[in-house]
């Protein structure tokens, strides 16, 4: 198991409210092309309006069909969730920040919400429009470290704020379901949010080397990383990529963060 930008368990729910959004359709066209993270070309099936009303629509059904109980927002563990993602947010809002990574938020709502599951899974979601699923199972790896935590959620906003759900729906409507392309995308996806989220995680006052230590942690939760099937079958990088990954980018959001401290790099208008 690994973090995912959304649990595969979760695929029909969400998938239901995409058709739906895409039945009604609201005259939308087909999928729009624009910039999208690090300047790439990024098609889009939904404009912000269904985003919206998708994930919200999405994150009631999987609350609603979960194994386990929706822990109570007075729970330390809910409590802890919900500060690290409104430090996390208030990052993201932060418009040299989603220049540095090429976001496109303009327009959108990211209704950033966060519920903690009672099961062991080692997991975490987030849907589009940015609704946050945590499982108390992935808790168990990050244990007290908000650094860690932070790894976990930044990630999974990243999915959000990329909007990778609505990019993957008009991949497929393009690629006609190829599932050895639709996995290359999914691990192309799962990389960018690897690395826009370390970015998150600096801006917001986490440290980013925490990320590459989580994922050695999550590779002893898999058994050592011996069990994992070849990365071309899977929709994630595997550990060992990932690790890489994140270790060669933490001194790049360091460095990032810095130079927006020192006002070296600044918002817009304010040169």
């Amino acid at each position: 198991m690994s973090v995912a930008g959304l649990s595969r368990r979760h695929a029909p729910a969400l998938g239901a409210a995409f058709l739906l959004a895409l039945a009604v359709g609201c005259g939308f066209g087909p999928p729009e092309r624009g910039e999208g993270p690090g300047g790439r070309q990024q098609p889009l099936a939904l404009s912000p309006e269904e985003e919206l009303t998708v994930g919200r629509k999405a994150y009631q059904e999987i609350l609603s069909q979960a194994r386990g109980r929706i822990l109570s927002k007075d729970d330390p563990r809910v409590v802890r969730c919900r500060g690290v993602v409104a430090r996390l947010a208030k990052a993201a809002a932060i418009e040299p920040l989603q220049r540095e990574i090429n976001l496109r938020v303009r327009g959108y709502h990211f209704d950033w919400r966060v519920n903690v599951i009672e099961d062991r899974q080692i997991n975490a979601f987030c849907v589009p429009a940015g609704l946050i699923g945590v499982y108390t199972g992935i808790l168990r790896v990050t244990g007290d470290s908000d650094d860690a935590l932070a790894t976990v959620l930044s990630h999974e906003m990243a999915h959000a704020l990329a909007h990778h759900a609505s990019e993957r729906v008009a991949q497929e409507q393009r690629s006609g379901g190829n599932p050895l392309r639709a996995l290359h995308y999914e691990r192309m996806q799962e990389s960018e949010a690897d690395h826009i989220g370390v970015f998150l995680m600096a801006f917001a006052g986490y440290n980013p080397d925490e990320a590459p230590r989580f994922w050695q942690r999550m590779t002893q939760a898999h058994g050592g990383g011996g069990g994992e099937m070849p990365e071309i079958f899977s929709s994630h990088p595997s550990d060992k990529r990932r690790i890489r990954g994140l270790a060669a980018r933490a001194p790049q959001a360091r460095a990032a963060k810095q130079a927006f401290d020192e006002g070296r790099i600044a918002p817009v208008g304010r040169r």
